[in-house]
């Protein structure tokens, strides 16, 4: 699945629990996560959360943003077994 936002491009790597939904996902997206090479997004109390990690090799990465770590973050900071995704961005 891909989704266009502006002349970005990303596409669903993955979908947990369906937690995909492309709608709510396009109106929270603004240009503060266009930098980012992935975008996470998780459920809490029926609201969508959205974070920006980079890839490893991006000199931008620390570990609070790093995508190395992002099963850290789920365990840490995301509701137990909750619905999520992970967009990549492409090009």
């Amino acid at each position: 699945m891909e989704l266009k936002i502006e002349d970005k491009t990303y596409e669903v790597i993955k979908n947990y629990k369906d937690g995909y939904d492309e709608e709510t996902v396009k109106g929270l997206i603004t240009d503060y996560f266009y930098d980012y090479d992935y975008i996470f997004g998780d459920w809490a109390y029926g609201k969508l959360r959205l974070k920006g990690f980079y890839k490893e090799n991006n000199q931008e990465a620390k570990r609070i943003n790093n995508i190395k770590y992002l099963d850290d973050y789920i365990k840490l900071n995301c509701a137990y077994d909750c619905k999520y995704f992970l967009l990549e961005k492409k090009g």
